[in-house]
């Protein structure tokens, strides 16, 4: 317990400290939510605050479009430009209904980071665990990853993207009609550059290296404008050798508690890889004022490693190999490309089209030689897989003012992915060779396409120039449909209704305070490898190593959710928010082990419902906001606090998918006064703990510590150099797992060395 409390402490004392930010006198200045300051409004393409009702957007108004360089002379007019585009972000947070925070293309590559991961990891309410990203401490699908507002087709992963082709991150806590509702925890929209304001030509080299590795990277960043036609190319290309230990323990009991196994391992990979990326966009802009823009982006992935691990045994039945060598190639290629045309309409309308293809392959060769004691060989383990997916998507959506008020949007989201793998396994026997091992031999061919059908509708009302309401519905389907060689035709359909609410209220003549409400109805459609019924069996089949397959019957979950924020806002950006949800999950899905046929097997399962709640609380501001004298120092802290219930596991511990129950973000950053240096540093902390994932099995996560800092010299105008240490503290990351029954307990634990690493980055525009 005493671990813990720490964590209530610092809750509470931000809860205690919360109102009196809140009556911090403002700065004397007119309200932001008087009518009188609709031209300013008139800037924002995002949802209008209350004071007016809400435009089309439209990101090709000339209106909104910048204005031509100005001459040598009018160097003040220029940065007044730029700086009202940097409040853009701020005002989309505190004027739109449905919440959003935005996080901008500065902030984005501040550390300069090369994996967008990396770039998460600090965002408020955002938490990490490997390349699992989570939103209220919740992953494997509660949170919703978007790419342009629209789900990522199979096949590509963000860890393909260089945070370099960024324009901005959406971090949106509430559902909207607009997006696919599969967003239980929240939503990430990950926006690619796309806007042209000026002629622009960047190129950034990166050389990073840490104990276990050295990564080499390049990006390149162009852009220009003649007249009504716009270009933009980023690009990115890396490479890297990595060298990774490993460490890891099996222990057994029986149902005394008496020890009967221990095994240790002890392993080491090597791998280097390559990867390429390409994102090229052309815009047009009419003389009607219809625009029309094509956007593409292309990735290439080249990686090899070879494996040694050995296995020592104290106690117990022996393993299946002492010592197991491996060697892997990794070749994937992913395109996706769209075409996307917005029309004008009478009365200020606007119809918004937008068509879509994907396409991307890959190819995994895995070799595995086992060795006995004697250092005789007794496996031999050949398994090629290739796969084939490519997509089609449709959607489009019609935004028109109506009666006074009013702002009425409605759309449909259509698309169809299809994927093909074949996966064939050889086994060569070792006959008298001990001790033996199973050999499987397989051919596994499956084709499986989804089918997505969506449409919605939403309204924006400016009830009063303090209260606004939003309301939204969405219907989506989604039509699974598979064949392989080792079953029939499987078809899964499913559909879901979403009406979705938020409400603004800005309190009278109190600037800057509000406060939000929101009810959603959110779902996690199940992934179609989940729903495939393919078997991937384990060398030695037992409850902790067991073989893994679909479950064609597997159906939605559906969530019932609360969301509540107090917000206060002040000048130059400063803002601080506390925020609380709830949901209540039905058809809850969590993986079974079940013994099939005389094999353990794990496969996905409908159980019962769960309840998880959420604490937010998240702050930044520049010192002199409320310190005039004090140093040019901005701040920013977010903090987390997690709690769920499944009701079919027992308890303690019994939360939803590893929830994080704890986390928390620190931040500072120190700008010279001529802007010559900037620096700055994050910590970040993830709580772990022990976790009941079914009833009788359960998973420890160890917690996490980051410490990164970073310092950026403007050598010329044009020139900047960038230094970054992260992951400083360097802490070993710790995994357990158990099984338990009336025979008795295994458990397992391995143990991954972190060290810290050091990146330069030399940035340079012509």
């Amino acid at each position: 317990m005493s671990k813990r409390r720490p964590h209530f402490e610092l809750l509470i004392a931000l809860l205690i400290a919360a109102p009196a930010f809140a009556q911090t006198p403002a700065p004397t200045a007119p309200a932001q939510d008087k009518p009188a300051e609709s031209a300013d409004k008139d800037k924002k393409p995002a949802t209008p605050s209350p004071a007016q009702p809400k435009p089309a957007a439209d990101n090709s108004d000339k209106s909104k479009r910048p204005a031509a360089p100005a001459p040598a002379g009018k160097v003040e007019a220029k940065l007044d430009k730029i700086e009202v585009t940097g409040n853009q972000e701020e005002d989309a947070r505190r004027d739109d209904t449905a919440t959003k925070i935005v996080v901008n293309a500065a902030e984005i590559n501040k550390y300069g980071d090369t994996q967008l991961t990396d770039v998460l990891k600090r965002l408020p309410g955002i938490t990490v665990t490997g390349s699992n990203i989570r939103m209220r401490g919740l992953g494997s699908g509660y949170t919703q990853i978007l790419l342009d507002g629209e789900r990522p087709p199979p096949g590509f992963t963000i860890d393909q993207l260089s945070p370099t082709m960024i324009e901005r991150i959406e971090i949106v806590r509430a559902a909207t009609a607009e997006f696919s509702t599969q967003s239980i925890a929240g939503t990430i929209n990950i926006v690619l550059k796309r806007k042209v304001s000026l002629a622009q030509r960047e190129v950034r080299a990166v050389y990073a290296q840490g104990s276990f590795y050295k990564s080499r990277g390049a990006n390149l960043i162009m852009s220009d404008k003649d007249g009504d036609f716009s270009w933009s190319i980023t690009g990115f290309v890396n490479s890297n050798i990595n060298n990774y230990p490993y460490k890891g323990t099996e222990s057994g009991f029986d149902a005394a508690g008496n020890p009967n196994l221990f095994r240790s391992t002890a392993g080491l990979y090597h791998g280097d890889g390559t990867n390429f990326g390409i994102g090229p966009r052309l815009n047009w802009t009419f003389k009607n004022g219809d625009t029309l823009s094509w956007q593409s982006f292309f990735n290439s992935n080249r990686n090899d490693g070879v494996s040694d691990f050995r296995y020592l045994v104290t106690s117990g039945p022996p393993t299946p190999y002492s010592v197991s060598k491996g060697d892997n190639s990794f070749k994937g290629d992913f395109g996706r490309t769209d075409l996307n045309w917005i029309r004008k309409l009478a009365e200020g309308a606007k119809l918004d089209l937008k068509v879509g293809f994907n396409y991307g392959k890959n190819s995994n060769e895995n070799f595995l030689r086992g060795f006995n004691a004697s250092d005789m060989q007794n496996l031999e383990r050949t398994t090629n897989t290739s796969a084939n997916d490519s997509g089609f998507t449709f959607t489009g959506k019609y935004s028109t003012p109506i009666v006074e008020g009013h702002s009425l949007v409605a759309g449909w989201d259509t698309g169809i992915n299809k994927r093909d793998e074949d996966s064939v396994q050889r086994d060569r026997p070792f006959p008298g060779v001990f001790p033996a091992v199973p050999a499987f031999n397989s051919n596994e061919k499956f084709e499986a396409s989804v089918l997505k059908l969506a449409a919605f509708a939403q309204d924006e009302w400016n009830v009063t120039p303090q209260w606004s309401v939003y309301l939204g519905l969405r219907w989506e389907g989604l039509t699974t449909t598979s064949e392989g060689q080792s079953y029939g035709e499987i078809r899964n359909r499913s559909s879901v209704w979403s009406p979705l609410m938020q409400t603004l209220y800005k309190f009278p003549g109190r600037k800057g305070e509000q406060v939000r409400l929101a009810l959603t109805r959110t779902y996690k459609a199940p992934a179609t490898g989940q729903l495939i019924p393919r078997k991937f069996t384990s060398v030695e089949n037992k409850p902790t190593s067991p073989d893994f397959r679909g479950n064609p019957d597997l159906q939605p979950e559906l969530a019932t959710g609360i969301d509540i924020a107090l917000e206060k806002f002040w000048d130059r950006g400063a803002s601080m928010s506390l925020s609380a949800s709830m949901r209540r999950i039905t058809d809850y899905n969590r993986r079974g082990l079940q013994f099939i046929d005389g094999r353990w097997v794990s496969l996905p399962i409908n159980d019962g419902t769960a309840n998880t709640k959420s604490l937010e609380f998240d702050a930044k501001f520049p010192v002199q906001t409320f310190w005039k004298e004090a140093p040019p120092i901005d701040f920013r802290f977010n903090m987390n606090r997690n709690w769920s219930h499944v009701d079919s596991v027992p308890g303690p511990n019994n939360r939803l998918d590893q929830q994080v129950p704890f986390s928390a973000t620190l931040g500072l950053d120190y700008r010279m006064k001529n802007g010559e240096i900037t620096a700055g540093g994050s910590f970040s902390y993830r709580s772990g703990g022990l976790v009941r994932t079914a009833i009788n099995q359960d998973a420890y996560l160890t917690a996490k510590r980051d410490l990164d800092l970073y310092a950026l010299w403007k050598i010329t105008p044009k020139t900047q150099v960038r230094i970054t240490l992260s992951n400083i503290l360097h802490p070993d990351a710790v995994n357990e797992s158990s099984y338990f029954d009336e025979f008795g307990t295994i458990r397992r634990s391995n143990t991954t060395p972190s060290k810290m690493n050091i990146r330069a980055g030399l940035e340079m525009k012509f």
